[in-house]
């Protein structure tokens, strides 16, 4: 099983970048902003509760998200490996993360980090914003989030940078550009 860690600030182009990670290389979409905004909308308990935290731009607990993303494993074991987008948010998420994977007998494969620019990444969220009427990317949610984005994500790179399973690829350009480079890496360690 391949598994990627798609790595990035809010903003970083994760959500683009892995939808062409899983048309090209057969992968399943393990997105946790996608699973919990469909929680939210459905209303369940679980939703209500995810909301009350990224409405202000925090970070949902990790017992919540943990068992969110053992649940879609278990409902994907016949698969090549997962894009794992948005997620691991907190050291203590990766390692919960390589303690769920070991159980079902595999592992991060390496985490792919998409480099872009701050300025770059707050156009970026007030153009999604206004075009997905998104909740979660007004100007101030936006400046807490990349303020928790360095205080307790940036740190999930140094996890896996001891395990020698970080790469990074300029997240600057268009999209094609930046999937051509992200292409590249995935090829050449996987073929």
């Amino acid at each position: 099983m391949k598994n990627i860690l798609l790595f990035g600030a809010p903003g970083a182009g994760k959500g683009t970048q892995s939808k062409k990670i899983i048309l090209k290389y057969g992968l399943v979409h393990l997105s946790t902003g996608d699973i919990l905004r469909s929680e939210i909308a459905r209303n369940t308990e679980l939703g209500k509760e995810a909301r009350t935290y990224m409405v202000k731009g925090e970070l949902v607990p990790d017992n919540i998200v943990i068992e969110m993303i053992e649940q879609k494993i278990k409902n994907q074991s016949n698969s090549k490996g997962f894009v794992f987008d948005g997620f691991p948010r907190t050291v203590a998420q990766a390692k919960s993360l390589d303690d769920l994977l070991n159980k079902n007998n595999t592992e991060i494969s390496f985490l792919l980090a998409l480099l872009v620019e701050t300025d770059e990444l707050k156009k970026r969220m007030q153009i999604r914003a206004s075009k997905e009427n998104r909740t979660d990317d007004t100007p101030d949610v936006i400046e807490n989030r990349i303020k928790v984005y360095k205080e307790k994500t940036a740190p999930v790179a140094d996890y896996y940078k001891k395990q020698n399973k970080y790469i990074t690829v300029s997240g600057m350009g268009s999209v094609e550009e930046i999937f051509a480079g992200v292409s590249k890496v995935i090829d050449k360690i996987f073929i």
